[in-house]
């Protein structure tokens, strides 16, 4: 079955990875980075599920996500953001991967249909929208927050494929999470784990060429 539809991940594919964004976070809010991954643990287990994950389903807002985060800091750390919001802090270390976003760009450009799968933020909307050609790379963006439910929980997938009208099987997809990728190959859709631009740039294109006998593009 030819794949006609690419469908990517928005945070560590068409970013910089999070371990980037999380380092450059600790630094500008002046926390070490071990303490700032105990914290969130620690908020984990608190509450049973990973903060980022609530905020991702629009469980809570992004200040409830601070408040759990801070309130598990070392005493003294009540200040850290220094009346910044956590998600400007947040995307101050969140650089666009320009040269995937330009793959993709050419992808588009040679008849394949771009979509979004994101598990994101409400309050972080219009923060990734400004680094980013939404409406002119994507067909479709399925989004998390506005769901209600998040990668890898098959609902999400089955709403992105509803939307898009298409087969599983013609549909390929990339995200930097390895438990993503299986929940989607799961219901018959090709997947490939981001690791660097490069590689997955090659990894795509053989996918794509061995589908397309004319290898220019989707069948028409």
């Amino acid at each position: 079955m030819t794949i006609d539809t690419v469908v990517v991940d928005y945070g560590g594919v068409l970013t910089n990875p999070l371990a980037e964004t999380f380092t450059a976070f600790a630094e500008l809010a002046g926390i070490e980075v071990a303490a700032l991954a105990e914290a969130f643990a620690a908020a984990t287990r608190r509450h049973g599920e990973t903060p980022m994950a609530a905020l991702e389903i629009g469980a809570i807002t992004e200040r409830q996500m601070t408040e759990r985060i801070l309130a598990e800091l070392p005493p003294g750390s009540e200040r850290v953001l220094d009346g910044y919001e956590f998600g400007e802090l947040w995307f101050r270390g969140r650089k666009p991967n320009e040269p995937f976003v330009d793959f993709l760009r050419q992808l588009r450009g040679d008849g394949y249909r771009i979509a979004l799968l994101t598990n994101n933020v409400r309050e972080w909307e219009p923060r990734w929208h400004a680094q980013l050609p939404v409406d002119e790379l994507f067909t479709l963006v399925v989004d998390s927050h506005k769901e209600g439910v998040r990668k890898p929980d098959p609902k999400i997938y089955r709403i992105l494929l509803d939307r898009l009208d298409a087969e599983p099987g013609k549909c390929l997809f990339v995200d930097d999470t390895e438990e993503n990728c299986v929940a989607a190959r799961e219901l018959g859709i090709e997947s490939i784990r981001f690791t660097d631009t490069d590689t997955t740039v090659r990894e795509v294109l053989a996918l794509l060429e061995a589908g397309d006998p004319d290898s220019g593009g989707p069948a028409r």
